[in-house]
């Protein structure tokens, strides 16, 4: 049981941290001059992050919405695992070997935590 009562902690705590990193700061943040420019600094068109700030934000409601099936947040757990992949490899390509290449890495551990004790849930269950 105290197994249990660990992961119930680990899963709200890891994912509470991505929806507020991926869904409620892109979601007022994401047309500020500074996320557009960091879109552009990457090289990638405006509407790209636009595009992306709403999978985010549907992501990150799929993740902390427990009445959503369990197939649909294994889609939303891939996709934030890809975000952070490519958003990492995006920064090594532009900026080199800096905190902001490793930075979405940090997010990845995080998810990884997450998805993790989601499934040791699932299947205490």
């Amino acid at each position: 049981m105290a197994a249990t009562k660990t992961n119930k902690i680990i899963f709200w705590t890891t994912t509470i941290i991505i929806f507020i990193m991926e869904g409620i700061i892109p979601a007022f943040t994401s047309q500020t001059e500074l996320a557009k420019e960091g879109i552009r600094h990457l090289g990638y068109p405006e509407y790209f992050g636009n595009a992306l700030v709403v999978f985010k934000v549907l992501g990150a409601l799929t993740l902390i919405i427990p009445q959503v099936p369990k197939r649909i947040k294994e889609w939303a757990y891939a996709g934030f695992a890809f975000d952070f992949i490519f958003a990492s490899i995006s920064h090594f390509a532009i900026d080199g070997m800096d905190f902001q290449s490793f930075f979405p890495l940090i997010f990845l551990g995080i998810l990884i935590a997450s998805y993790y004790s989601f499934h040791k849930l699932n299947t205490a269950k």
